[in-house]
C-alpha cells in the first residue's frame, strides 16, 4: 500500500473506485434491458436502433480518446464526478425523448451525453482500479470488473421488473439517473486529491505536458496493440450481448416480452460470478491459459444461444457465453500494468482499444442484422472470440527484465 495514503484513505478509495464500476455497469444494462421498449415506443427498426448506437458509440470514443487528457488535466478525481454527471444526464434524457418527447433527436442526445460521459470514466476508473491492484500486489481488477457486473445485473433486474409493471422508460432512467449522480458526489469525496493513477508515488506531480507525452507514449508499443487484440474480441461479445441479446431472445428466437432481461441478467449473472471469483484461479493457473479455456467457453456459449432451440437451452448459453467474456478485458488491463512506471499509459491505451470495440461494435451488428438477421450476425462474435483467444500469449507477466528500470521511474 502507499505510504502516503493511511488504511482508512485506501479503504475508503477502494470502495468509491468499486462503486464506480457499479454505477458503470448500472447505467449499461438500463439502456440495454428497456431497448426493445425504446424500439417500440419510437416505432424503430433494427438499423435505426443500430444507428442511435452508432451515435453513442462514435461519442464514446471521442470520450475514450480525450479521457486520458481530461485525466491528465483535471485528474482523475474530478474527471469521473464530471464524467458521471454526464452520463447520469443522458440516461435521463434517454427516458424522456422515448416517452416524453417520443423524439429520436432527444435519444440521440441523450446516448451522445451517455456515451461520451461513460467512455471517458471508464478509462479513468480501470487507470485507478489499477494502481490499486499494483499496491495490494495480487490480482485484484476482476473484481472491479465483477462489480460492473453487479450493476448490469442489478440494472437487468430492474429493468426486468419495469417492463413486467410496465413502468414507462421515462420514469425507470430518471431514477437511474439520479441515484447514479449522488454516487458520483459520494465517491468524489473518497478518491485522494492527490492523483495515485497518474503519480503513484509521493512525487511532485509532472508538469501537463510530461504527462501527456507519458499518456501517448505506449501507442507506440507492439505490445499495446496484442492485448489490444485479446480485449477486442471479449469486448465485442461483452458488448454485443449488453445491447443486443435482449433483442435476440425475443424477436431472434421469438419468445415472450421481458425473456431478453432474463437473459441479459443470466449473461450478467456468469460473467459477475467468475469475475468474483477468478482472481485466485489466474494466480494459480496464469492469465494465458485462463483465457484460452474461457475463449472456448465464450465461442461455445454463443454459438448455443444462436442455435438453441428452446429458451432453458438460450439460458445456458447466454451464461456461457457471460462465462466466456468475463475475464478478457480485466486480465487485458492487469496485462498492461505490468509496469509500474508505465502502467497509466499502457492501461489508457488499451482500455480505448478495448473500449472501441465494446461500444462501437455493436452498432455495426445492428446494421449488418438487418441484411442477415441478428442471430446470424452473432456468428461474428464467434470468430472475434476465437481471435482473442489465439492472442491471449500477449498477456503473459512481463519480466523483471522488461520492465522500466527503478532509475528511470524516478527520473519520470
Amino acid at each position: 500500500m502507499d505510504s502516503a495514503l493511511t488504511r482508512s484513505q485506501f479503504v475508503r478509495w477502494r470502495a468509491a473506485i468499486f462503486a464506480i464500476f457499479l454505477a458503470s455497469g448500472l447505467s449499461i444494462a438500463t439502456w440495454a434491458s428497456r431497448v426493445p421498449g425504446i424500439k417500440q415506443a419510437l416505432d424503430l427498426d433494427n438499423a435505426q436502433v443500430g444507428l442511435i448506437l452508432l451515435g453513442m458509440g462514435i461519442a464514446s470514443i471521442v470520450g475514450i480518446s480525450t479521457g486520458p487528457a481530461v485525466m491528465a488535466r483535471t485528474g482523475a478525481r474530478r474527471g469521473m464526478l464530471l464524467t458521471m454527471l454526464t452520463f447520469a444526464t443522458g440516461i435521463v434524457l434517454v427516458g424522456l425523448g422515448a416517452n416524453v418527447f417520443g423524439s429520436v433527436t432527444v435519444v440521440l442526445i441523450g446516448m451522445a451525453l451517455f456515451g461520451f460521459g461513460n467512455g471517458s470514466v471508464d478509462v479513468m476508473m480501470n487507470v485507478e482500479a489499477t494502481a490499486i491492484e499494483q499496491q495490494m500486489r495480487r490480482t485484484i481488477l476482476p473484481v472491479f470488473h465483477a462489480f460492473f457486473s453487479f450493476g448490469t445485473v442489478i440494472g437487468a433486474a430492474i429493468g426486468a421488473l419495469a417492463a413486467q409493471l410496465r413502468i414507462d422508460v421515462a420514469t425507470h432512467a430518471t431514477v437511474i439517473g439520479v441515484l447514479i449522480a449522488v454516487i458520483a458526489v459520494v465517491c468524489f469525496f473518497q478518491v485522494p486529491s492527490r492523483e495515485a493513477a497518474l503519480d503513484p508515488t509521493d512525487h511532485e506531480k509532472p508538469p501537463f505536458r510530461a504527462r501527456m507525452h507519458t499518456a501517448l507514449e505506449a501507442w507506440r508499443e507492439p505490445r499495446t496493440y496484442l492485448l489490444g487484440m485479446v480485449m477486442l474480441g471479449m469486448s465485442f461479445a461483452e458488448g454485443g450481448a449488453n445491447d443486443w441479446i435482449a433483442l435476440g431472445t425475443e424477436q431472434g428466437h421469438g419468445f415472450a416480452e421481458g425473456t431478453g432481461a432474463v437473459s441479459l441478467a443470466v449473461f450478467s449473472i456468469g460473467m459477475t460470478t467468475v469475475r468474483l471469483f477468478g482472481g485466485p484461479l489466474v494466480d494459480r493457473f496464469g492469465r494465458v491459459l485462463v483465457l484460452r479455456i474461457l475463449a472456448i467457453a465464450a465461442a461455445s456459449g454463443i454459438l448455443l444461444f444462436i442455435l438453441a432451440p428452446t429458451f432453458p437451452l438460450v439460458l445456458v448459453g447466454a451464461a456461457l457465453w457471460g462465462v466466456g467474456a468475463s475475464l478478457g478485458f480485466p486480465l487485458g488491463m492487469s496485462a498492461a500494468a505490468d509496469d509500474p512506471a508505465k502502467a497509466a499509459a499502457r492501461v489508457s491505451a488499451a482500455a480505448t482499444i478495448g473500449y472501441v470495440a465494446f461500444l462501437g461494435g455493436p452498432p455495426v451488428l445492428g446494421v449488418i442484422s438487418e441484411h442477415i438477421g441478428l442471430l446470424n450476425t452473432l456468428f461474428i462474435l464467434v470468430g472475434l472470440v476465437v481471435l482473442s483467444g489465439l492472442f491471449s500469449g500477449a498477456a503473459r507477466p512481463l519480466r523483471e527484465d522488461e520492465k522500466t528500470p527503478v532509475a528511470r521511474t524516478e527520473q519520470g
